[in-house]
C-alpha cells in the first residue's frame, strides 16, 4: 500500500528514518530530485547544527534535525494545493484526495470560533499524522497562538500515562476517537473540570456521552469525512439524555440529505448526507473517474449550482436544523476512526 501511494503521488522527496530505508526502496538518501524515484532524507542522520526540536514531555527523546538545503518559497493561493492523503478505496487502490490551502484555512477559521481555539489553548495531540484531524491537532493551536503538546505513540495508548500528561501540561483542549476515550476512562480518568473534549471518526454512544460529560467537561462531537477537509459539522452535547446529533455545518459549508430519485429529503426522512462549500476537495489525484461520481455539482430551486461530495454517509435532518448520523450505505467500516474498505483488504 505504502509503495503505491509513493508511486501514485510522484513523489519528490520521502522524509523518513533509516529504519524504514529498506521497507521504502530507499537509496544512501541523497538521490536526485527529479528522475525514476524520489530523494531519501533522515531524520535521524541530520547533524543538529541549529536543531529545530520537538518532543513530548511524556518521553525524553526529542525529534532535532538541521535541514541540509535551503528551500525556496513561492506565493501561494487559496486554489493551490495544500497536502494530499489517501484514503481506503473500494476496488483496492488508495485514493489520494487532494485538499487546497483555501479549504484549510476556511476550516481553521472556523475552529477558532467553534467549539474555539484561541491562544491560551494548551492542545494535547494523540492522533497519528496520517489521520487528517491531525491537522486540526496541529494548525488549530499554531494559527490561533496557542500551544500543542506532541503525546508519544505510547503514551497516546495507555490510559494511564495519558492522564497524567493532560495534568502535567494542563491540558484545555483533547480531541479523540471514542475508542481513545474509552480507554482514558477506563484508566481511571477523573476529567479534567474545563476541558474542550472533541470526540469524532465514529459515532459517539450515548453511554460515552454521559460518562464524559460527568467529568465536568465541555463535549463536542465532530463529523465530516477526507474529502471536505477534516470536519464539516460540529455538536455540543450537553445531555446524553437526547439523541447525539452530529449538529450543524460549520462556516461556508452546505449539507443536503438526499432521497434515492435526488430530491432533497423532508425532516425526518433519511436520505445520502451530501456535502458542498469551502471545504470540498479539489478530487481524487489521477482518478477522474471518481472523481466525477463523488463530487457532484446540484441544484436545487432557484439555488445557484454549486459542488458537493457523496458522502456515503446516511442520516436525517431534524426539524431543529440539526442532524443525525444513521449509517452508511455501502459496506465501508470505521476502526478508531479510520475509513476500511473491504475491497482492499
Amino acid at each position: 500500500r505504502i509503495e503505491f501511494m509513493m508511486r501514485d503521488a510522484g513523489l519528490a522527496l520521502v522524509l523518513t528514518q533509516q529504519g524504514f530505508a529498506e521497507r521504502l526502496g530507499g537509496g544512501v538518501g541523497d538521490g536526485p530530485l527529479e528522475g525514476p524515484g524520489p530523494r531519501y532524507m533522515y531524520v535521524d542522520a541530520f547533524e543538529p547544527a541549529t536543531p529545530v526540536a520537538v518532543s513530548s514531555p511524556a518521553s525524553s527523546a526529542a525529534l532535532s534535525f538541521a535541514p541540509s538545503f535551503a528551500p525556496s518559497f513561492a506565493p501561494t493561493s487559496a486554489g493551490d494545493l495544500a497536502y494530499m492523503l489517501y484514503t481506503s478505496g473500494s476496488t483496492g487502490r488508495p485514493k489520494g484526495v487532494m485538499i487546497e490551502h483555501g479549504a484549510v484555512v476556511n476550516f481553521l477559521r472556523s475552529m477558532h470560533v467553534e467549539p474555539g481555539i484561541n491562544a491560551h489553548d494548551r492542545l494535547v495531540s494523540v492522533t497519528t499524522m496520517s489521520f487528517d484531524i491531525f491537522g486540526l491537532e496541529l494548525w488549530g493551536p499554531l494559527t490561533a497562538g496557542g500551544t500543542v503538546v506532541l503525546a508519544s505513540r505510547a503514551t497516546a495508548v495507555d490510559g494511564g500515562a495519558l492522564s497524567a500528561l493532560l495534568d502535567q501540561e494542563q491540558a484545555t483542549i483533547l480531541q479523540a476517537t471514542p475508542a481513545t476515550w474509552r480507554v482514558l476512562l477506563e484508566s481511571g480518568w477523573p476529567g479534567r473540570p474545563g476541558l474542550k473534549m472533541l470526540c469524532g471518526g465514529e459515532a459517539l454512544p450515548r453511554d460515552l456521552a454521559a460518562r464524559l460529560l460527568a467529568t465536568g467537561g465541555e463535549l463536542w462531537n465532530m463529523y465530516g469525512p477526507t474529502e471536505t477537509t477534516i470536519w464539516s459539522t460540529l455538536s455540543r452535547i450537553r445531555d446524553a439524555g437526547e439523541p447525539i446529533t452530529i449538529g450543524r455545518p460549520i462556516a461556508e459549508t452546505a449539507i443536503v440529505v438526499l432521497e434515492p430519485h435526488g430530491t432533497p429529503a423532508p425532516p425526518g426522512v433519511a436520505g445520502e448526507l451530501c456535502i458542498g462549500g469551502a471545504g470540498v476537495a479539489r478530487g481524487y489525484h489521477a482518478r477522474p473517474d471518481l472523481t466525477a461520481e463523488k463530487f457532484v455539482v446540484l441544484s436545487f430551486g432557484r439555488s445557484s449550482p454549486q459542488r458537493f461530495y457523496r458522502t456515503g454517509d446516511l442520516a436525517r435532518l431534524r426539524g431543529d436544523g440539526r442532524l443525525e448520523f444513521i449509517g452508511r450505505r455501502d459496506h465501508q467500516v470505521k476502526v478508531r476512526g479510520f475509513r476500511i474498505e473491504l475491497g482492499e483488504v
